[in-house]
């Protein structure tokens, strides 16, 4: 499955920025030579607009680039057009999926729920149902489909996804669904918890007071895209992503803060086992 082009149109926009630079010409001395206003190419530069092998063709003969990096930028240009698997259920690349699906490690702290790559489809579907955004059924049914197919990277031999989970011990007595399917979810977390790629530790309650109070948050990484990790925060209103380096460096200061002070993987799982024995 393609990951989709979000992080890579970003890349294409910066190394096209970059090549610009480099050959001594301003936007506004470029554009014009591109046939281009000085605007459009500074989106293209922002990656605020997309372009096609024909256009990069043109710019890196203005930039006089050839050789092994004239085909290694057509062929970032072609995967850049490409089309994320979630544009089949209606979704664009202005959320947080995207990203998801160009990273190689998720970091998530969770406060209320189990993350959205541990649940299982009985419980995103009532998370679903009590969120303050309104759903159709159709609409409901399609958003747990997606949620599904995003965990298949969790176990994917071509492009594996690394998932670093802290959740809050409080999570884990939200029964959500009912006692059935609140215990299914969470022995859905201890086989999840088994996968290589995945690792679960559990914030317990008498830690006490901790940065992670101000609220759940993600960091996403892009190793071997050369792009800075990115933090994302969902709230009531919507979500935000965060691409400030001295707060997404926060982020990870907290993130790693939280995960020195939860339970070790091995003591998480026990923990769990109870509650699941006590459910």
């Amino acid at each position: 499955m393609r990951s989709g082009a979000l992080v890579r149109r970003r890349q294409l926009a910066r190394t096209l920025r970059e090549l610009r630079v480099h050959a001594g010409l301003t936007i506004e001395a470029a554009a014009p030579l591109l046939d281009f206003s000085a605007s459009k190419l500074s989106r293209i530069e922002n990656a605020h607009q997309g372009v096609d092998v024909h256009i990069v063709r043109s710019m890196l003969d203005l930039f006089d680039v050839g050789g092994d990096r004239w085909t290694e930028i057509l062929e970032l240009t072609r995967e850049a057009s490409e089309k994320g698997w979630w544009r089949a259920y209606g979704l664009d690349d202005r959320g947080y999926i995207p990203l998801e699906a160009d990273a190689s490690t998720v970091r998530e702290f969770a406060a209320s729920f189990v993350p959205g790559l541990l649940q299982t489809a009985d419980y995103a579907r009532v998370l679903f149902e009590t969120s303050l955004r309104p759903r159709s059924a159709e609409i409901l049914e399609r958003d747990v489909k997606v949620r599904m197919i995003r965990q298949e990277r969790l176990v994917s031999a071509e492009r594996p996804l690394e998932l670093l989970a802290v959740i809050e011990e409080a999570a884990l007595y939200r029964v959500l669904g009912g006692r059935a399917r609140m215990r299914a979810q969470l022995a859905h977390l201890i086989h999840a918890a088994e996968l290589d790629t995945v690792t679960v530790q559990i914030l317990p309650t008498d830690v006490g007071g901790h940065p992670g109070l101000d609220g759940a948050f993600t960091v996403l990484s892009f190793e071997g895209l050369g792009e800075p990790d990115m933090g994302y925060v969902e709230h009531p209103m919507g979500s935000m992503h965060i691409e400030k380096e001295e707060d997404v460096v926060r982020a990870r200061v907290v993130f790693d803060h939280l995960s020195s002070v939860a339970l070790s993987p091995a003591e998480s799982t026990a923990l769990i086992e109870r509650v699941i024995a006590q459910m």
